[in-house]
């Protein structure tokens, strides 16, 4: 993915989830032609504190450098250690970015928790794309995780609201080589009813989702004719549908509200479901 060369952010904080966020924000920032930020933000401490803190932040993206390099030895690499709460920096530096790549849980996280509260923060408000890195590689059973199919997966509304989801999901389709698009539309018949369509027989309901998703896609569908879409309308809602193809998809897409997020609506419900439950990596695409 290309967005005028502006950075993927990588936030590390020595945890194993940021590590793993870490390796895939390199892939990502390689496929895409990107340079790669390392961000590790600094919590306020007292001034006494301040530069053993500065020093072991250093310390840690120096780890983090290395890390990279045994990876991606010509990646363009920074980084930048911010004092500042890990959202709100990270938030802040989303403005400039063309993605923000966050670990499910940080060191502060409880393993009850699927999902920290930065991670689900950063997602909520970034102003770029946001990936929650969820691998299931440090979960407490040590069981194996499924193996990832390069599928992508997309939770879709049937209107132009979806848009920059769609186009968000084509392009990472098109950059994974034999990958196929699933497109996942929840209807219900009270939203069939709402646009115009049937009002008592779901099957006509179905099929007016279905052609819906259809139109909706016909001019990527000619813009990446590489990527084979496959249409899934699914009656109720959709977060159950991606969260269990979350398990195997190389990666899951979500919209959120632009502009709610003072309101705190920048996660629909499904959306948050996905994010706090998914079992593999959710780009959350503000649209």
């Amino acid at each position: 993915m290309s967005t005028d060369a502006l950075p993927v952010i990588a936030a590390v904080d020595g945890s194993a989830h940021s590590w793993e966020a870490l390796d895939w924000a390199v892939e990502e920032a390689e496929r895409g032609g990107l340079p790669l930020l390392i961000v590790h933000v600094r919590p306020h401490t007292p001034r006494a504190e301040e530069e053993r803190g500065l020093r072991e932040a250093e310390e840690l993206l120096a780890r983090a450098v290395l890390r990279v390099s045994g990876i991606a030895p010509e990646l363009p690499t920074s980084t930048l250690t911010p004092l500042d709460f890990p959202s709100a920096a990270l938030v802040s530096l989303s403005r400039d970015a063309s993605l923000v790549v966050v670990g499910s849980r940080g060191l502060g996280g409880f393993r009850s928790l699927m999902t920290g509260s930065d991670s689900l923060a950063t997602a909520s408000m970034a102003r770029c794309p946001v990936v929650v890195v969820h691998t299931g590689r440090t979960d407490e059973s040590g069981a194996e995780q499924p193996g990832t199919f390069p599928d992508v997966v997309a939770g879709v509304a049937a209107d132009e609201s979806s848009g920059a989801v769609l186009d968000f999901a084509f392009e990472a389709a098109a950059a994974r080589p034999g990958a196929r698009l699933r497109l996942v539309h929840g209807w219900t018949m009270f939203s069939s009813m709402l646009s115009g369509g049937p009002v008592f027989d779901s099957e006509a309901a179905a099929e007016t989702a279905e052609r819906a998703l259809a139109e909706l896609t016909a001019g990527r569908s000619e813009k990446y004719p590489e990527v084979e879409v496959v249409r899934e309308p699914v009656r109720g809602s959709a977060s159950r549908t991606l969260v269990t193809a979350s398990a195997t998809a190389a990666l899951t897409v979500v919209g959120r509200r632009r502009g709610g997020e003072s309101l705190g609506l920048g996660l629909s419900p499904v959306a948050q479901t996905t994010v706090t439950h998914a079992l593999g990596p959710v780009a959350v695409v503000p649209c």
